[in-house]
């Protein structure tokens, strides 16, 4: 099973992530940093509140989230 992010999609794809989950705590988002789409996924490189920068993914084939710090 993979890692856990909230997202909001209004009317995009896969929508702006709102928070995520690290070492089992809810992190916000306060900042999206870059994205960048591909026919396999979506990453996010985001600031975690007072948590620092990490990579989301979105792997489209598995239809799962990674979490991993930067």
């Amino acid at each position: 099973m993979g890692d856990r992010v909230e997202i909001r999609s209004d009317h995009d794809y896969l929508g702006r992530p709102l928070a995520f989950y690290w070492q089992d705590e809810r992190l916000e988002v306060t900042e999206v940093l870059a994205q960048t789409r591909s026919p396999h996924g979506c990453l996010f490189r985001v600031r975690g509140k007072d948590a620092g920068v990490f990579e989301l993914f979105y792997d489209a084939d598995t239809d799962e989230w990674s979490v991993q710090p930067i």
